[in-house]
């Protein structure tokens, strides 16, 4: 019998992931991953979340594990997150979660242990075709979760399934409710999981790095007013800077953090508009596009997909590039991801991606 070991968050995706590999004659495990060591009441990492895909599995009648990975995510996860903020970029945890964790050290244990796949509850879909493995988006446009997903390679496909990828949130719910699994209302996690909601970002990052003032300045040069803590700021911001839209000016938006000179730039939205973005270590599913590729590219999980003609360094192997564009958008902050698909008409097809400088 086929074995499959599913990462159970607690949720209801990895729950009805579970139910759905049983219910198809696989030979399945939850398995959850302790990852978060300090203080949290948000996420995915809680007690009460280890505790629901405990019960889940008890429903379901199959084993669970908890696999106590909290050095790496400390590692590679919150370190990597911290150091970031610290010269200014603006991290994606989650991306580093499943590239080092859910899709490296948890495979990694899964195959140690004589499973044949892991499973998990994303919403994104995995397909075949002439011996090749792609990565596509969900079928719910609203919940698809590819962008996040978009390191795995050939390896990592072909021993992946995405049970609920095929299916609406809806009727994931409502097969959940059909079960009667526990997690069948419970609210989708929205946070970043090792982040309390008493204190915050400021508190969290405060308590492991230096957080300094700073001024932020139009770019005219005209002192616009001090800033509490310069490392967290974003490119893009445009909330939270204590500047009013009610001058000639309008709404100002971050345009550039410049820890050296201790400023930050803030400037009109159409300051902030670029043409081309430049993309460093970048990952590719079937091997690196070649130059002059053109495909689209998301610049945020959901946002509306930009279209260009893909640049590589030379060099670099498809490792760095420029994504030329073919309408001019806003710049993406550095340390986000950019994730290429194909242009339409199969644009749910994840190329590749990488990380905006």
């Amino acid at each position: 019998m086929t074995r499959a070991l599913v990462a159970m968050s607690g949720g209801v995706d990895s729950s009805v992931s579970a139910a759905l590999l049983l219910e198809q004659g696989y030979e399945v495990v939850g398995a959850t991953m302790k990852l978060w060591g300090g203080p949290s009441d948000t996420g995915c990492c809680s007690v009460a979340d280890v505790e629901d895909a405990r019960r889940v599995c008890q429903q379901l009648g199959i084993a669970h594990h908890v696999f106590n990975f909290t050095a790496e995510f400390e590692r590679d996860v919150v370190g990597p997150y911290v150091s970031a903020h610290a010269r200014a970029s603006t991290p994606n945890p989650c991306i580093a979660c499943n590239a080092h964790l859910k899709f490296d050290r948890f495979w990694e244990r899964a195959k140690l242990l004589g499973f044949d796949f892991i499973a998990t509850g994303h919403h994104a879909r995995v397909s075949a075709g002439a011996g090749t493995w792609y990565l596509r988006r969900g079928r719910d446009g609203a919940k698809d979760q590819s962008y996040v997903l978009y390191m795995l390679g050939q390896a990592q496909l072909a021993g992946l399934k995405l049970p609920v990828g095929e299916m609406t949130k809806d009727n994931v719910r409502r097969l959940a409710f059909q079960r009667a699994l526990r997690t069948a209302a419970k609210p989708d996690s929205q946070d970043v999981c090792f982040i309390p909601r008493t204190g915050g970002r400021e508190s969290f990052l405060g308590d492991r790095t230096r957080l300094g003032p700073g001024r932020m300045v139009a770019t005219s040069g005209e002192d616009l007013g001090p800033v509490d803590h310069l490392e967290l700021l974003t490119v893009g911001q445009r909330r939270g800077l204590g500047l009013s839209a009610t001058t000639a000016l309008g709404r100002r938006y971050v345009l550039d953090v410049d820890l050296r000179s201790r400023t930050a730039t803030v400037g009109a939205l159409d300051e902030l508009v670029v043409n081309q973005l430049p993309v460093a270590e970048a990952c590719w599913a079937t091997g690196a596009v070649p130059a002059g590729a053109r495909a689209e590219a998301q610049l945020s999980a959901h946002g509306r997909p930009v279209t260009g003609v893909w640049q590589p360094a030379a060099g670099s192997g498809g490792a760095r590039g420029t994504f030329l564009l073919d309408e001019p958008t806003r710049r993406v902050a550095p340390g986000q991801a950019v994730v290429f698909y194909q242009p339409d008409p199969a644009g749910d097809i994840v190329l590749g991606g990488g990380t905006a400088v």
